[in-house]
């Protein structure tokens, strides 16, 4: 091609392009940067200039010069189509580790894939799924725009913090999802969710924007299944939040175990409110009022001073709609067993979003 160019000046064929194209896929296929195959392909063609047939022989300067400008416009071309080569290969590349990688994490977020392959394939990405694991999940607040690059992002926080091995973030239902090996001591349980949500918090706050994120994040557990199950309480984590109206940036699936208990007998539950919060519906109003005291009553540790600040009334208003509540329903907050079943009543109503939104199987 070169000693066609500087023999008649003519320009590359097509074929002749695709060629070097095709020169610049192997590059990339071979792990040699766009950079370093432009560099070889330039050294080559400067060692092969002096053997040129018509520079080797010709005495004339125009004649060199002339050959000089046809050879450097189809390294020109010919440059182009290494890159271009390169680009299109890197990005084909790129689709298909995005296409594995998003293959891979649906099938071990999902628990159901066969265990073998799943060792097998998930050793490309340096995860053991022999050790624990917490999964963690962090979606914005308001809208989903900027996901993609603030994966990249995450992932390099998360990869500095925990080490480049046993890492793996990805996008997963318009949330990004964040697999980071349990950290080794007292930290692996309940602690090192903790520890991972508030680093992936800190590491999205800090993204341009300044948007509020919703992080969660599950136990660790050992093995694929162990991934999957990880995975679930951090999903279950963000339902309880928003149902809970939860306003923490950080939740911890360790810290919503009781409402998994209490949504997994949904019809157990639904009785109870029912049967023991059923009569505060006789309130003008309706129960909302005694509902919120009672929730602030036993959050505040059963004081009703602290229950009376935080619910912005008086302590002669609080113990008031406690004996109203007690008056109605025939449980009182006094009674070692009667607080419990009210309290468990109040988180039940709580989970389901009851007054605000009728209990499942209501008509």
């Amino acid at each position: 091609m070169l000693a066609r160019a500087a023999r008649n000046g003519r320009r590359p064929q097509p074929w002749e392009l695709e060629a070097v194209q095709e020169s610049g896929r192997q590059a990339a296929r071979g792990g040699v940067g766009a950079s370093a195959a432009v560099d070889l392909y330039l050294s080559a063609a400067w060692r092969m200039w002096r053997q040129l047939p018509l520079i080797a022989r010709s005495q004339d300067p125009e004649a060199v010069r002339s050959a000089a400008e046809a050879v450097l416009r189809v390294l020109d071309d010919a440059v182009g189509a290494l890159v271009d080569g390169h680009t299109s290969e890197r990005r084909d590349m790129i689709r298909h580790e995005e296409a594995l990688r998003a293959e891979f994490v649906d099938d071990l977020l999902r628990g159901d894939a066969d265990v073998a392959q799943l060792v097998e394939r998930a050793e490309p990405f340096g995860i053991d799924l022999g050790k624990s694991h917490h999964v963690a999940l962090a979606a914005l607040r308001k809208g989903t725009h900027g996901m993609d690059r603030a994966a990249t992002d995450l992932e390099r926080a998360v990869v500095a913090h925990f080490g480049d091995r046993e890492v793996l973030v990805a996008l997963k239902d318009g949330r990004l999802v964040a697999v980071v090996p349990a950290q080794p001591g007292p930290s692996s349980g309940s602690g090192g969710a903790a520890d991972i949500g508030a680093v992936i918090e800190r590491a999205l706050r800090q993204l341009p924007g300044s948007r509020r994120w919703r992080v969660t994040a599950g136990r660790a557990f050992p093995g694929a299944y162990g991934v999957a199950r990880s995975y679930e309480e951090a999903r279950e984590a963000f339902v309880f939040a928003d149902r809970l109206g939860l306003d923490a940036d950080v939740v911890q699936a360790s810290d919503l175990l009781l409402y998994r208990v209490l949504g997994r007998d949904q019809a157990a539950i639904v009785d109870l409110i029912r049967d023991v919060l059923g009569p505060l519906e006789q309130v003008r109003g309706g129960p909302a009022v005694l509902l919120d005291t009672l929730h602030g009553y036993f959050t505040a540790g059963d004081i009703a001073t602290e229950a009376a600040r935080r619910l912005h009334v008086s302590v002669r208003t609080v113990t008031y709609r406690l004996s109203r509540v007690a008056e109605l329903t025939g449980y009182s907050v006094s009674q070692p067993e009667q607080r419990f079943t009210l309290h468990t009543a109040v988180l039940g109503a709580r989970l389901f979003g009851w007054p605000a939104d009728p209990l499942p199987n209501d008509t």
